[in-house]
């Protein structure tokens, strides 16, 4: 029979992991936060369709879908988060449930977190290049700032091919039960 002592001092401890249940409704709002910068962002080029060249529609496109992806990171990190670190969720058997809520675990968090800030990088990256077609916004964007838009790309691709060969090494050195499914 343990401690009380230990006992006692455990159930703090385990307790304390709802001091983390004030960061994920942070995170809602930083989710309603993106989702009124994408209606703005949308509801102020509606009107200018007409008037917009090709080019200018792929921009606003590649940017909302910026904001898609970031919100969507968002989301998998307040889920996962929530469900990994402080309690599952007790909302019964909802149709509406994606399916890998309650399967992510930390490692699959990770591959989806670093997945995700390649993609929003990616997108970023290509919408730069784009505005080069634009004189006055190619004289913002010089040669060195592309080239750190490259590299810091290339810096977040390379950690997440890292860190998938740092779980593949894991599940070979632990057996798969460890790694993120």
């Amino acid at each position: 029979m343990p401690n009380p002592v230990e006992r006692t001092f455990e159930r703090i401890l385990f307790a304390s992991r709802w001091l983390m249940a004030p960061m994920y409704l942070g995170l809602v709002a930083a989710l309603g936060m993106l989702t009124f910068i994408f209606a703005r962002d949308l509801m102020y080029y509606l009107p200018k369709l007409m008037t917009m060249k090709s080019e200018q529609v792929i921009l606003v496109a590649l940017t909302l879908i910026d904001l898609t992806l970031a919100a969507n990171l968002v989301l998998i990190v307040m889920f996962s988060g929530y469900e990994n670190f402080v309690s599952k969720f007790d909302i019964g058997d909802e149709q509406d449930r994606p399916d890998w809520m309650g399967k992510v675990d930390f490692g699959g968090l990770k591959m989806k977190l670093i997945a995700s800030i390649v993609a929003i990088s990616g997108i970023h990256l290509l919408k730069r290049f784009m505005e080069i077609q634009d004189i006055e916004k190619a004289a913002v964007f010089g040669a060195s700032e592309l080239f750190w838009l490259v590299v810091i790309h290339l810096t977040f691709v390379l950690s997440g091919v890292l860190m998938a060969l740092m779980d593949w090494l894991q599940a070979k050195a632990y057996g798969s039960k460890y790694v993120g499914k």
